[in-house]
């Protein structure tokens, strides 16, 4: 990859020269857009723009720039700064427009943080009202939180509003009208549906309410061209697409139609997930086709806590083609024009255009989907510790498949030699555990080093034992056989992992438990759970494996990880099976992994309950033998186990969401008193003698 940022004035001008006189000019176009993403030269860039704004005067009328912008939450200053540059650069070029994301000032999601501390709303209407003083001919669509006129109102006090900015003025509002309140959205809890779809005029900034709404045009006018423009959910409410089974009553799509817009404009802050993508781009490609109109789409880059954006921004032109698509998990600036059939296609995550037309349907079959889990995890990792100020990570490396993917994700995220791994081994650790953690530190170029719990479980379980002897002189329940000596081993080395964390500056723990073992409480408070943050808490094991063999194959250092760790049964090490006098491995405490993981997808995919799984066939069963009884028995075991699980869920770290459904907090929420809940079910005759028992 070349660094132009190296090369002087007069070196740069004669490469930007040989670029565009070897070059078509769109290819010309998109390839000095690229050097510019990459530019931090005043010089240099305001040589690409001399010749980009000759490059565009054919396809000006109709251009439009994709910001795709990695914002930090609650930051407005670093955001203006990004969105006043992106504005120049636009406006240097000869573009008509530039659009950013949803919120891009505020960053999305901010949630409560707008409701407790209401002077960043007012900071970013500051902001926005001084970016609009920068603006020339070219109009900007800025988003940004909106405070709603609230005196004798009801309802919530904000809109998520974007600005239509040109000559200097802020020109017109468009709020968003649909707002989602699921999985991780929360927006109603502090954002007002709009009463209206499309522009409403600038007078009406903090101003406004159903009662005051101006009877003028839904659509912006540009240069002789009508655009409607939406926010986000505002396009995922089509009937038709979505076979009736939609949450809102209007659609604003539909209604921005009616005035026969030439662009549709949708500003997203649109978080991936497993099979979204596929969603997301038949969705957009039927709006374009249905109405023969095209539909430019602008999504958020970067990760904010828990969800990961993977920008992917895009056009599809009338007819439902796919035009142009900015790249995946990259901040870019991506010039496009529907009406001149300008854009440049960047590739998805590699595997995820087999998925576009494929069924919903449980599958080992991973590999589809295994760059985009890698690329969606390390940008969780790395802006989170971007965006906190945290540097460095220490883990615990048991020579297990957990810890094994955790130290290779953060080594690539943060860079190896910001991380330390720490092979704590105990009494009952095996020596192959012991070499094959010291071996991908190795492989990983990681910091390294043993450190021995023995004589912290011993002095521990000496000083516990005489506490136990005095307690159970007032309570007489203690087990005849616990789980303190196992927990004693986990969360003994949590003790060395927070003392490192504690000791050295900008240092975060990290938590190696994974999906799977999560849903089943087969994780350690204050042991395998203690971290500052759990990269892949929403990965199961099936995946994890298949996610080990893809890094071994694809990163630029070949078989890092070594195959013993993959071929090894998963198990903590914390325990001896008394049937075979080795250490305890999961799936002998559990169940299979692969039975246990199509549970799991069933549940958070199809919603089926345990009737649903017992009399229907699972993947595991086609390829082994599984009794009645033994199927009855770990579904038993699973609703046990997770309902007494729940609790664990609700102190988990913070973590990225991957799969299309999950268990992290922002998105799945449920009672942990709620541990009783009856899974099976009852038909009506056994409700019936219950009742009658009754009377």
């Amino acid at each position: 990859m070349t660094n132009y940022d190296k090369f002087t004035t007069d070196e740069f001008q004669n490469k930007i020269n040989t670029i565009v006189s070897d070059l078509s000019d769109k290819d010309s176009i998109f390839k000095l857009s690229e050097i510019y993403d990459k530019s931090s030269d005043n010089e240099h860039i305001k040589i690409i723009e001399k010749h980009l704004s000759l490059l565009m005067k054919p396809y000006k009328n109709g251009s439009i720039g994709l910001a795709q912008i990695n914002p930090i939450a609650g930051d407005i200053e670093y955001n203006a700064k990004k969105v006043v540059k992106y504005i120049i650069h636009a406006q240097n070029i000869g573009l008509d427009m530039v659009v950013f994301p949803e919120l891009i000032l505020m960053g999305y999601p901010i949630e409560d943080t707008i409701d407790r501390h209401p002077i960043i709303v007012e900071e970013n209407v500051k902001w926005l009202k001084q970016i609009a003083k920068i603006t020339t001919s070219t109009t900007a669509v800025v988003g940004f939180v909106e405070p709603r006129k609230y005196d004798h109102l009801t309802g919530k006090k904000y809109y998520n509003s974007v600005a239509i900015l040109k000559d200097g003025k802020i020109q017109q509002i468009v709020r968003k009208s649909l707002l989602p309140t699921y999985s991780e959205f929360n927006d109603y809890r502090y954002i007002e549906p709009s009463p209206v779809v499309g522009c409403q005029p600038a007078i009406t900034l903090g101003n406004f309410n159903k009662d005051n709404v101006q009877n003028c045009s839904k659509t912006t006018v540009v240069n002789g061209r009508k655009y409607g423009i939406s926010i986000c959910e505002d396009c995922w409410n089509n009937k038709e697409f979505f076979n009736d089974t939609i949450l809102y009553s209007k659609d604003p799509i539909e209604e921005l139609s009616k005035e026969n817009p030439d662009v549709f404009i949708n500003c997203s802050a649109s978080p991936t997930r497993a099979k979204k993508e596929q969603l997301k781009h038949n969705m957009l490609s039927f709006i374009s086709e249905k109405y023969s109109v095209p539909i430019v789409y602008v999504n958020q880059v970067g990760a904010i806590d828990n969800s990961s954006f993977d920008g992917s921004s895009r056009v599809f032109d009338k007819n439902g083609k796919l035009l142009a698509r900015a790249k995946s998990f990259k901040e870019q600036f991506l010039i496009v024009n529907p009406e001149k059939d300008l854009g440049k296609i960047y590739p998805l995550t590699k595997g995820l255009e087999k998925t576009l037309t494929e069924q919903k349907i449980y599958t080992l079959e991973y590999e589809p989907d295994l760059e985009r889990t890698y690329k969606t995890i390390i940008q969780g990792i790395r802006d989170y510790f971007n965006k906190t100020g945290f540097k460095r990570a220490v883990l615990g490396l048991s020579g297990g498949l957990d810890s094994t993917v955790c130290a290779v994700l953060l080594a690539d995220a943060i860079g190896a030699e910001n991380v330390f791994g720490v092979s704590m081994p105990s009494k009952i650790t095996s020596s192959a555990s012991k070499n094959d953690a010291a071996l991908l530190a190795q492989n990983l170029k990681i910091n390294f080093t043993e450190a021995s719990i023995k004589d912290m479980v011993e002095t521990t379980n000496n000083c516990l034992q005489k506490l136990f002897s005095t307690v159970e002189k007032s309570w007489d329940c203690r087990y005849k056989q616990s789980f303190t000596m196992d927990n004693i081993q986990a969360r003994s080395r949590a003790m060395f992992l927070w003392g490192i964390s504690n000791e050295f500056e900008r240092c975060l723990p990290i938590a190696t438990s994974d999906k799977s073992e999560l849903y089943m409480g087969y994780a350690t408070i204050n042991g395998d759970m203690s971290g500052g943050f759990a990269p892949i808490a929403d990965v199961p094991k099936t995946k994890l494996f298949a996610l080990a063999r893809w890094l071994n194959e694809n990163r630029e250092v070949k078989n890092a990880i070594p195959e013993a760790i993959i071929l090894k049964k998963p198990g903590a090490e914390l325990a001896i099976n008394p049937k075979t006098g080795k250490p305890l491995i999961a799936e002998d405490a559990l169940m299979p992994y692969e039975f246990l993981d199509e549970i799991i997808w069933r549940i958070e995919n199809k919603k089926e309950h345990y009737s649903d799984m017992v009399n229907s066939e699972f993947l595991y069963e086609k390829k082994n033998t599984v009794t009645r009884e033994t199927k009855l028995e770990w579904l038993d075991k699973f609703y046990r186990r997770m309902s007494t699980a729940l609790y664990k869920w609700s102190i988990l770290p913070p973590s990225v969401i991957v799969d299309s459904r999950s268990i992290n907090k922002y998105d799945y929420k449920q009672p942990i008193t709620s541990s009783r809940i009856n899974y099976k079910g009852l038909d009506e005759s056994e409700i019936e003698k219950k009742i009658l028992a009754l009377l």
